[in-house]
């Protein structure tokens, strides 16, 4: 006799909340925090979109928006809600305390996808120490249930209050631990690194925004099979290939990290401070970047902030726009290759298609390029050379 299988369980539904502060760029239809939330195996019930002067204090949105998200929630019947901005511990505990039910930000959720995608050892160390931070925060919520307890005569503290230090020192404790084996991982990778230099390899580091195609492209590239999907955080972990440049005569080393994002957690950047290492010792960067995305200029901005928190800065740059078949025919531009200015600077920008194969000869024909310039350089008989981009552009 057979056992009758469990119903499937559907995933959670959950309310998306976004404030406007105004200053910075909004997202009033919640796109991308629903995709982030479809990404963590949520369903998107319904969004709230309202604009603030600035937080409130006690409930991050006010009493009456409060009010209004949990009848909401109520007649939408879901479980969970998610602010794409960031909340206090306070504000979380608070929220959770009126609304009933659990409250949760945009760092906690790119926190989950985090976990749920790390795949090496090094990135779920990565994960974990992201995780412990943040939890560390969040004790007085996480322990809510013993703030009643009290203690003796002429005693301020109690049982509950023990509870807490102990947690917050196990906590501790195990930051502690993670950081020494990410210590040891980070070691290990600038070993490799040096193995490289010695090799006389030139290296090259794919950065984006998350979900701009960058593992599609390392694909077409080196001819791999790296996870790509149409999602955010399709891979987390550095993958390393080489790839033969039939102009330069030689193979380079080329990386894809991990995808950034608007608003990436503080503890996420130090945490995969050891993965974004490729991207800071890198020879040439290429920012990949989603052309049919209307609001590629705001994505690169991202980029551009995450790199400079990680010092990768000052690695020169090749702007690829990605996606040109996904297009409007309207927008595709004339010409494969330009220069754009970044920051000041300017900067080699090809308009490719890494599903078609559309620009990637010209692309490595400037990969080529940059990698001669720079054998050029170091051995010394031009110094301060710097390669002709106009000889490849179209």
């Amino acid at each position: 006799m057979s056992v009758p299988s469990a119903p499937p369980t559907s995933p959670p539904s959950v309310i998306l909340v976004g404030v406007d502060f105004g200053g910075d760029p909004f997202d009033p239809s919640l796109e991308e925090l629903g995709l982030l939330a479809q990404t963590a195996g949520y369903t998107v019930a319904d969004r709230v979109a309202c604009k603030r002067r600035a937080p409130d204090p006690a409930l991050f949105v006010g009493s009456g928006k409060a009010e209004e998200i949990l009848m909401l929630a109520q007649s939408k019947g879901a479980s969970e809600i998610l602010f794409d901005n960031a909340l206090s511990p306070a504000q979380q505990r608070n929220l959770e305390r009126l609304i009933g039910m659990p409250v949760n930000d945009r760092t906690l959720l790119i926190l989950e996808i985090f976990a749920q995608r790390a795949r090496s050892h090094e990135g779920k160390l990565q994960v974990e120490l992201a995780r412990l931070q943040y939890l560390s925060t969040r004790l007085v919520r996480r322990w809510s249930h013993l703030e009643r307890q009290s203690g003796g005569i002429g005693m301020r503290g109690g049982p509950g209050e023990t509870q807490i230090e102990l947690d917050r020192r196990m906590i501790g404790e195990a930051i502690k631990r993670t950081k020494e084996r990410l210590v040891k991982l980070k070691k290990q990778r600038a070993t490799q690194r040096r193995q490289r230099e010695r090799r006389d390899a030139f290296t090259i580091s794919l950065v984006g925004y998350t979900n701009a195609g960058k593992s599609s492209l390392f694909n077409a590239l080196v001819k791999a099979r790296a996870y790509a999907a149409d999602q955010l955080f399709a891979t987390l972990d550095t993958t390393t290939r080489q790839l033969y440049l039939g102009e330069a005569g030689r193979s380079v080393s080329l990386s894809d990290t991990v995808g950034f994002i608007r608003d990436l957690p503080h503890g996420l950047v130090d945490a995969f401070a050891a993965t974004l290492q490729e991207a800071t010792e890198a020879d040439l960067l290429l920012h990949v970047v989603d052309a049919s995305n209307p609001a590629h200029p705001e994505q690169i901005a991202s980029v551009l902030s995450v790199l400079k928190e990680i010092g990768a800065d000052r690695v020169p740059q090749v702007l690829v726009f990605n996606k040109l078949d996904a297009m409007a025919p309207d927008r595709i531009p004339q010409r494969l290759s330009d220069v754009m200015e970044l920051e000041g600077i300017s900067v080699p920008r090809i308009f490719v298609s890494a599903r078609e194969g559309t620009g990637l000869p010209e692309l490595r024909a400037l990969l080529a390029q940059r990698v001669l310039a720079g054998a050029i350089e170091s051995s010394g008989d031009t110094p301060g050379q710097r390669p002709d981009f106009e000889n490849v552009l179209l």
